[in-house]
């Protein structure tokens, strides 16, 4: 495990996602490799399918295709990504061994019975992997905001530690916040010029 709180500027890669349900088939997908100083040394594009299973790959092949060995952690925004799009944090632990953070920032009630009522073909896979990546964890940011927390690969404490070492202001950490703002902006540029190819 490569995580050291202590150092001054380790690195963590945030991702986030764009899309838009009924204006491509595909989702864009945005990672961000950011120093404990903010400072950003690496970017990366993806994408899945909108409503597809391909996630925890998009995201595998993404951080391989940084050919990093400076990376610590990987802190996701949301594990139920792209209409559904369920990402296996098991799966991303066993084969990089980084821990994981996966955020996200409003309450829920559950949504085992949207995966029946619009999967009907895989829904149980769905549940099966959205189950085993285990409950989310109220915290309090630094910030006083209400995040909740899936952790794999460290402790809880250390993970909202390494949270709050990344967060401005707000709830979201800084390498979220700006992987969102690029893969929105490049979500929206392709699908308002078609200038862009992915």
């Amino acid at each position: 495990m490569r995580l050291s709180l202590e150092k001054r500027a380790i690195r963590v890669m945030g991702i986030a996602e764009s899309f838009k349900k009924g204006y491509s088939q595909d989702a864009l997908l945005a990672g961000v490799v950011m120093r404990s100083d903010f400072i950003v040394d690496g970017v990366v594009l993806g994408r899945c399918k909108v409503g597809g299973m391909d996630a925890t790959d998009s995201i595998l092949e993404m951080y391989r295709r940084l050919e990093r060995s400076d990376i610590s952690a990987l802190i996701l925004n949301g594990c139920i990504i792209s209409w559904f799009n369920v990402i296996d944090l098991n799966k991303i632990y066993r084969e990089l061994n980084l821990p994981l953070i996966c955020l996200t920032y409003y309450p829920s009630s559950g949504i085992r019975d949207y995966f029946a009522k619009y999967f009907h073909e895989d829904w149980h896979e769905r549940i099966r992997v959205y189950e085993e990546n285990g409950p989310r964890i109220e915290a309090i940011n630094k910030n006083g905001f209400k995040i909740y927390l899936r952790v794999v690969g460290i402790d809880v404490e250390t993970a909202i530690h390494l949270v709050n070492k990344y967060t401005l202001f707000g709830k979201v950490p800084e390498p979220l916040r700006l992987a969102r703002l690029i893969a929105h902006a490049i979500f929206e540029h392709r699908y308002t010029s078609n200038k862009l190819s992915l």
